[in-house]
């Protein structure tokens, strides 16, 4: 209890910041999601297995229309004004989506209780990643998969430290942090890295796939 209250006391500006972007989120990326990032998030849920699936920051739905066919999906976040765009985009699609309002650092549903767990843009934003991670490693079962999409610190020295500069700026204004370490915090949060695909150069963006350890590894 006292790990939910103080997650839920961290992740007050983060629900705040997105639901005055809400009414506009869409339409600020409208141009990037009809280029790359609708191609790389069709390419994250390629790769999700049929079963008990959660997305975590699901925002206003914009993976819905990749979801596989075959699984049976639970998608959370944190902004009540999100989560209003996404109901109403899982209605126009005709899809059974089970939407929750829901802190991804203290999710609230037992251990193992999904197959897979995937995320795009979001460990950007969460307050403490390492600790949303952790909760993504506790509900998916033992050997689940854990797909990520993210954008991270850039690897050249000198606009890696650009980006550490602008970063709270940025995540001020938009809410996300441009110079996170995700690889790092995706081994401490105990995630084993299976494979890391780079989408844009230096490393900018990638396409992360994980597992959770299985007993006794």
């Amino acid at each position: 209890m006292i790990r939910d209250a103080e997650a839920a006391m961290g992740s007050e500006p983060t629900r705040v910041r997105y639901d005055r972007l809400a009414p506009f989120y869409d339409l600020l990326e409208w141009l990037p999601e009809r280029g790359s990032f609708g191609r790389w998030r069709r390419k994250l849920w390629e790769h999700l297995p049929s079963g008990r699936v959660i997305e975590v920051g699901v925002g206003t739905g914009k993976n819905m229309p990749h979801y596989p066919n075959d699984a049976s999906i639970t998608a959370v976040d944190i902004s009540p004004r999100m989560l209003q765009r996404a109901v109403r985009r899982a209605g126009r699609l005709g899809l059974q989506v089970d939407l929750r309002l829901m802190d991804a650092q203290a999710l609230a549903f037992p251990d193992a209780s999904f197959d897979a767990a995937a995320a795009t843009f979001v460990f950007c934003s969460i307050p403490d990643p390492v600790l949303g991670l952790r909760e993504l490693a506790r509900v998916v079962r033992p050997g689940g998969q854990v797909l990520l999409l993210e954008h991270m610190r850039a690897e050249h020295p000198l606009l890696g430290r650009i980006m550490d500069w602008l970063d709270p700026i940025v995540a001020r204004i938009l809410g996300a942090h441009i110079s996170r370490r995700t690889l790092e915090n995706v081994r401490a949060a105990g995630l084993v890295i299976e494979e890391v695909e780079d989408l844009a150069p230096m490393g900018m963006v990638r396409l992360i796939k994980a597992r959770t350890p299985k007993p006794g590894t």
